[in-house]
Formats: structure tokens, sequence, C-alpha cells
């Protein structure tokens, strides 16, 4: 399995703190930009959850 699928999280965890890191040093991007950017993010997260979930139901199958 590729990494991303293997480790959403990390991979969101990752893009979170870069879009803080960029924010923080390039304090001239236009608010709406910067906001657009944190809504990709946050979407990211939800799909991020969703993968999660469908790997601790997938483990759960196996105990029944």
């Amino acid at each position: 399995m590729p990494f991303i699928a293997t480790h959403p999280a990390r991979v969101y965890a990752v893009a979170a703190a870069s879009l803080a890191l960029v924010v923080h040093y390039v304090p001239d991007l236009p608010s709406a930009l910067v906001l657009g950017l944190v809504g990709a993010v946050l979407g990211l997260g939800e799909t991020v959850q969703r993968a999660e979930d469908r790997k601790t139901s997938r483990a759960g199958e196996g105990d029944a």
C-alpha cells in the first residue's frame, strides 16, 4: 500500500503544520488565500478521519 493510504493522519499533520509555517513566515499572503487553504486542510481532516474509521472497522471484523 502507498504511504498516504497507510498513514493518512501523518500526512494530514504535515500539511497542517506546513500551512502554519507558511502563514507565519509569509505574512503578506492574502487572507482569502489563507482561508481557502485552511478550508482545504479541514476537508482533508474529514477524509483522514473516515480512512482511519474504515481501518478501525476492518480491524474489528476479525474479532467477531
